[in-house]
C-alpha cells in the first residue's frame, strides 16, 4: 500500500513540473521582454489638448482635421496677416494666447524672434529641410518655398497690344505705366521680401534706381499681399506682383489670368512655422510642428494648397514644375531682417505717399 501511495506522489510531482515547463518554456526570454509602458501603448498622448494657431497660409485650415484625426490634438485657428499678428504681439508684449504661428512673411518671424516672442525648437524633421529656410537656432522652420513673380490679365494685355513682361527690367518699361500693382512692402511681408531680394541681387545703387523707374508704372500700392491678385483677376490692372502659390494659379479657373515666373531672377521667401514662447502646451505644439515638417504632413499640406514644399523628398506640384530653381536669388534672411527699417525708410522716400 505504501508503495502505491509513493508512486502516486511521484506521478503528481512529475505532472506539475511538466505543466510548469509548458507555461514558461523560456523564462529568460520572458525576463528580457520589455514591459509595456503607457507611453508605448498610447500613440495619442496629447489627445484632447487644444492648440490655438495664428494662420497666414492659404489652405492650411483644410489640413487641421487630418492632423486631429492622427494625433487627437484639436486645433482652433485665426487667420491673420503676419504684420498684424506682429503688431498684436508687440501690444501684448508677447503674452499671446496662441500656441503656433503658421505661414506668412518671414520678416515678422525674425522680428518676433529678436523680441523674445518665439520658442526655440529644432524638430528632428528639420534635417530634411534646406537650412536656408530655417532659423539656425530653431526659432522658426520653413514649411514651403514661396517664389515671387507676376499674375497677368491676358485680356487686358491683348486689348492694349502688350506682351507680358519676361524680366524685372521689362516690368519698369514705360509701356506698362498705370498697369502694374504691388502691395506696400511696409504692410506685406512677402512684398518686403521681394524688395529685399532684389536689393541683394542687384546691389543698392542699381536696385534703388530700378525701384524709382518701376514706381512710375504704379499708381498706388495695395494694402495687403492678396490685393494685387484680386484686382488683376477683376480686370482693374494688367499685371500684379505676387507671391506665387496654388491660389495664384486657381485664379485662372474663373478669370483670364496667367502666372509668370521672371526669366532673370526670382525673389523668394520661406513660409515659416514657429511656436510662441508663451505657449502653455509646449509638448503638443512640438507634435504639431513635427507633423507639418514630416514628409507625410508636407504632402497633405501640398494637396491643400499647391506649393513647393520645404522638404526635397516631397515632389513639387505639377503646375509648379515649370519653376527654374536655378533662377532663385541667393537670399540672406538675416540680412533681410536686419535691414528692414532702413529699407522701408528709403522706400517711403522713393515712392512717396501712394
Amino acid at each position: 500500500m505504501k508503495k502505491r501511495i509513493l508512486a502516486l506522489l511521484m506521478v503528481l510531482v512529475l505532472s506539475f513540473g511538466l505543466v510548469a515547463c509548458q507555461n514558461n518554456d523560456n523564462p529568460q526570454e520572458e525576463a528580457d521582454k520589455p514591459a509595456e509602458t503607457s507611453e508605448e501603448t498610447n500613440d495619442k498622448p496629447f489627445e484632447g489638448t487644444t492648440l490655438s494657431v495664428l494662420v497666414a497660409y492659404g489652405g492650411a485650415d483644410a489640413t487641421f482635421e487630418k492632423f486631429t484625426e492622427e494625433t487627437g490634438i484639436k486645433v482652433e485657428f485665426l487667420s491673420m496677416s503676419t504684420g498684424s499678428a506682429l503688431a498684436k504681439l508687440q501690444a501684448e508684449d508677447g503674452k499671446t494666447e496662441a500656441d503656433i504661428w503658421f505661414g506668412g512673411g518671414v520678416d515678422s518671424y525674425l522680428n518676433a524672434r529678436d523680441l523674445g516672442y518665439l520658442e526655440a525648437y529644432k524638430s528632428p524633421e528639420v534635417s530634411a529641410i534646406n537650412p536656408q529656410y530655417c532659423d539656425e537656432d530653431g526659432y522658426f522652420s520653413g514649411l514651403a518655398l514661396v517664389p515671387a513673380g507676376w499674375i497677368v490679365n491676358d485680356d487686358i494685355l491683348e486689348e492694349k497690344g502688350l506682351e507680358p513682361p519676361k524680366t524685372w527690367e521689362d516690368l519698369a518699361d514705360p509701356k506698362y505705366k498705370g498697369e502694374v500693382i504691388m502691395a506696400d512692402p511696409a504692410i506685406s511681408g512677402t512684398n518686403y521680401a521681394i524688395v529685399s531680394g532684389l536689393i541683394q541681387a542687384l546691389g543698392e545703387e542699381k536696385a534703388w534706381d530700378y525701384f524709382e523707374r518701376l514706381n512710375e508704372n504704379i499708381d498706388f500700392f495695395a494694402q495687403g499681399g492678396g490685393e494685387p491678385l484680386e484686382k488683376v483677376a477683376a480686370g482693374e490692372f494688367a499685371i500684379g506682383v505676387v507671391a506665387i502659390t496654388g491660389g495664384t494659379y486657381a485664379a485662372g479657373e474663373t478669370s483670364p489670368t496667367s502666372v509668370i515666373y521672371p526669366e532673370d531672377m526670382i525673389p523668394w521667401t520661406p513660409a515659416p512655422i514657429a511656436i510662441f514662447k508663451n505657449t502653455k502646451n509646449l509638448d503638443a505644439a512640438k507634435v504639431f510642428v513635427d507633423w507639418y515638417l514630416s514628409q507625410h504632413g508636407q504632402e497633405i499640406l501640398r494637396e491643400a494648397d499647391a506649393r513647393i514644399m520645404a522638404r526635397d523628398d516631397v515632389e513639387a506640384p505639377e503646375l509648379m514644375k515649370e519653376l527654374d530653381k536655378s533662377k532663385l536669388i541667393d537670399f540672406d534672411l538675416e540680412l533681410m531682417g536686419s535691414d528692414r527699417e532702413s529699407i522701408l525708410e528709403r522706400w517711403k522716400e522713393v515712392v512717396g505717399d501712394k
